[in-house]
């Protein structure tokens, strides 16, 4: 008993000093201050602000008479006797400490995001604000940052400045670190041609970022079907789950595909679209220079303007319509480029040829009515001592002349039909330049 006494009155003598971190037990609740026994024959006050700043706090439902508390004594006589006492300054204090040691080890911090404002996200650690730049907070910059409200995250304090209050944090490194490190893991476990799943993470215009385990795969537009694709966002949605196979790595870079091989529909085309063949078909698309006939699931041709009539047609439209079936007979095929070239025209009857205008011919003596030479006629008018030798030499050059003849007519016939055909190529050359010009606009029409 006597040492219980010995120790209150030692306690009794001890003097209090600003600054100095305190133990007692709170004595009485108020709605906007609590009061606590510290000893040394003092009571201390601490104000609703420098125990929460949460100014709709309930100071009843934070502590109970009778409870433990440590704080700050901020000033020993308040006017009225009391010290004034602070927790908040102490944890802060103390937190200070905890995020000075973070900043000179370069150590994890986590705290929950309690903020999204303007140009990044803010955490508190205990009372300490810290600011994570847009920039710092993923290793992609989000420009909708909503996402991480009241979320934990881990981040590196990279500006530590207490006296502007200043307190950076990167959220970017840690993520960095953690894909570089995930990446290693699965390019350790794929290879060329594993059939894998994954999630789209983003849908560009080029393309689809994919999540394949930690690493992220690029599936271009070109490989996302065998038919063809003009918007990625029309096709895929951002968390979609995928089917896809590796076609390619190169280094860090992985390239996807869901392009399958079993599944590619031209892989008979070259037999079953032989130039010659005569295929039926749905017309898909109708362009100004053409229209795209739809042959099977994912094989479409190409029906130029130049290849549906014989007569000139000025657009497309105005002879065919979306849906319409059409019979075509296939003028080229390219399986290599996934090319088919139609025409509805190679179907149609040619045009009689129109015979051709009876010459006028002057009139000569030394013709007959049929337009041969008149040798009897000439040698009347020329006679000669000896005839026959004459006669034979005209018989013979009348021959030659009536070869001379057909051999003219057959090489005309022979021009006209190379004409036909040189005619055919200039259209089918035409249709390849519009096929371009169609893909050049795809590619710098912007997305509606």
């Amino acid at each position: 008993m006597s040492e219980s006494f010995e120790q209150m009155l030692n306690e009794s003598f001890k003097t209090i000093r600003n600054g100095e971190v305190v133990k007692g037990t709170v004595i009485a609740v108020k709605d906007n201050e609590i009061v606590v026994n510290i000893g040394n024959k003092h009571d201390g006050v601490i104000a609703k602000n420098d125990f929460t700043n949460d100014p709709s706090a309930d100071l009843n439902e934070l502590v109970n008479i009778g409870d433990e508390i440590e704080a700050k004594i901020v000033r020993v006589n308040d006017g009225d006797g009391l010290v004034q006492l602070s927790t908040r300054r102490m944890r802060s204090e103390r937190v200070s400490q905890v995020l000075q040691d973070a900043f000179e080890n370069k150590t994890v911090v986590k705290a929950v995001v309690d903020e999204v404002v303007k140009g990044g996200v803010t955490c508190t650690v205990d009372e300490v604000k810290v600011f994570i730049p847009a920039s710092l907070v993923n290793d992609t910059f989000e420009r909708d940052l909503s996402r991480y409200q009241g979320q934990e995250i881990e981040f590196y304090i990279t500006e530590y400045n207490p006296r502007k209050h200043r307190v950076i944090g990167d959220r970017k490194q840690l993520v960095v670190t953690a894909k570089e490190e995930a990446l290693k893991e699965v390019l350790s476990k794929i290879q060329e041609g594993d059939v894998v799943e994954g999630t789209v993470k983003n849908v560009t215009d080029f393309g689809a970022f994919v999540d394949i385990g930690g690493a992220d795969g690029l599936l271009h537009v070109s490989e996302m079907g065998w038919g063809r694709i003009t918007n990625p966002r029309k096709v895929l949605k951002t968390g979609e789950v995928v089917r896809v196979y590796i076609k390619g790595i190169d280094g860090t870079k992985i390239a996807l595909s869901k392009k399958f091989p079993d599944e590619d529909p031209w892989a008979d085309a070259e037999t079953k679209f032989a130039v010659g063949n005569v295929v039926t078909g749905k017309v898909a698309r109708l362009t100004d220079f053409g229209a795209f006939v739809e042959l099977g699931p994912d094989v479409d041709g190409l029906l130029h303007v130049s290849q549906i009539q014989r007569e000139r047609v000025e657009k497309p439209s105005d002879v065919l319509t979306k849906g319409q079936e059409v019979t075509c007979k296939v003028i080229e095929m390219d399986p290599e480029a996934k090319k088919i070239s139609l025409s509805m025209k190679a179907l149609l009857p040619r045009p009689e040829r129109k015979p051709r205008p009876e010459r006028r011919r002057r009139e000569n003596p030394m013709e007959n009515a049929d337009g041969t030479f008149n040798i009897d006629a000439y040698i009347a008018a020329n006679p000669l001592e000896d005839e026959k030798p004459v006669k034979e030499a005209v018989e013979t050059v009348e021959d030659k002349a009536e070869e001379v003849v057909a051999k003219v007519e057959e090489t005309v016939e022979a021009v006209e039909d190379k004409v036909e055909e040189t005619v055919a190529k200039t259209e089918e050359v035409a249709n390849e330049v519009a096929k371009a010009e169609e893909t050049v606009e795809e590619a710098v029409k912007p997305e509606a």
